[in-house]
């Protein structure tokens, strides 16, 4: 097996890196990006999240790049992106899971208006919320039939949710019903109670999450972004929030990261936000998931995740 070279968060990441690869993949021959002795010729693969500005010219000889993210768009956009060189994205079940676990906690937030709670707790106020509806008798959507849209349907499903799911192409699905295109979009979202977005970031999908889109959810939907900042028009988010359009909101990602101190969306009542953790697996998971993907590809095989130019994810 071909050699990795780590550069992954930085120099400081190093021993970390190391330990996880040393327990889950000890096979796998690696080398720290930032070893005065390392020479990219020497490596096969590299593992990367920000490199450096213009460092990633030196990674146009490597077979694979590697991401510990699922979206990419912050590597392919910059102008020392070496195109060509495969790119894979991060998954694997734990990944997976933890974001099913992520959307879970925050549909049932939502749902019982926990936000409220929150503020009586810190007001030092008794006072009981009844809330009548249950889990049963709430429609969550999720904007995005990929990876991690079908293990977080299939789990709120499970939990007893009712689930639907919209994506842009047709595709085969027996548990969750699917709703496709321009207009399957226009018959999806007014049904929904709590809307997931898990859309990935493409040209068509920025900004997509405007006005005129949350105007075609019913009265006091839910809204949960787990996919991409750019995604959400911040400015209409905070306009349905203060119409009532929008119920409540729950939010891991945002425009700009981290979210500038004067943002007017660290202080509003009825968003929780969250610092783009929902889904960020351990380093063994992590360790293990690029191991299997590198293994993949030593054999001739495609990696699941591998960054499609012609679809932007």
């Amino acid at each position: 097996m071909k050699k990795l070279a780590v550069s992954a968060d930085g120099p400081d990441a190093w021993e970390s890196w190391r330990e996880a690869f040393a327990r889950v993949a000890p096979d796998l021959p690696i080398i720290s990006w930032f070893d005065p002795a390392f020479d990219p010729a020497d490596a096969s693969y590299v593992l990367v999240w920000e490199p450096p500005a213009g460092e990633m010219t030196r990674m146009a000889s490597m077979r694979a790049i590697l991401s510990t993210g699922a979206g990419v768009n912050h590597l392919v956009n910059r102008p020392d992106f070496p195109a060509g060189v495969p790119l894979v994205r991060m998954g694997g079940d734990q990944t997976a899971v933890l974001m099913a676990d992520y959307v879970m906690w925050a549909a049932i937030g939502l749902l019982r208006d926990a936000k409220s709670w929150t503020r009586q707790q810190e007001q030092h106020v008794w006072h009981r919320l009844p809330v009548f509806r249950n889990s049963a008798e709430t429609r969550i959507g999720i904007l995005g039939f990929g990876n991690l849209g079908a293990a977080v349907a299939r789990r709120l499903a499970a939990a007893g949710f009712i689930v639907s799911a919209w994506c842009r192409s047709p595709r085969e699905e027996k548990q969750i019903p699917l709703f496709f295109g321009e207009e399957g979009l226009s018959e999806f979202l007014p049904t929904v109670d709590i809307l997931v977005n898990l859309l990935p970031s493409t040209h068509q999908t920025r900004h997509i999450i405007d006005a005129e889109f949350l105007s075609r959810l019913k009265p006091d939907t839910g809204f949960i972004n787990v996919g991409r900042g750019d995604h959400v028009v911040e400015e209409d988010l905070l306009a349905a929030l203060s119409s009532g359009q929008l119920d409540g909101a729950v939010l891991d990602v945002v425009a700009t990261e981290p979210l500038p101190a004067g943002s007017p969306l660290w202080d509003h009542p009825r968003i929780t936000l969250t610092p783009h953790m929902a889904s960020e697996a351990s380093r063994d998971a992590q360790a293990a998931y690029v191991a299997h993907a590198i293994a993949e590809l030593e054999e001739g095989r495609t990696p699941p995740l591998l960054y499609c130019p012609e679809r932007g994810y």
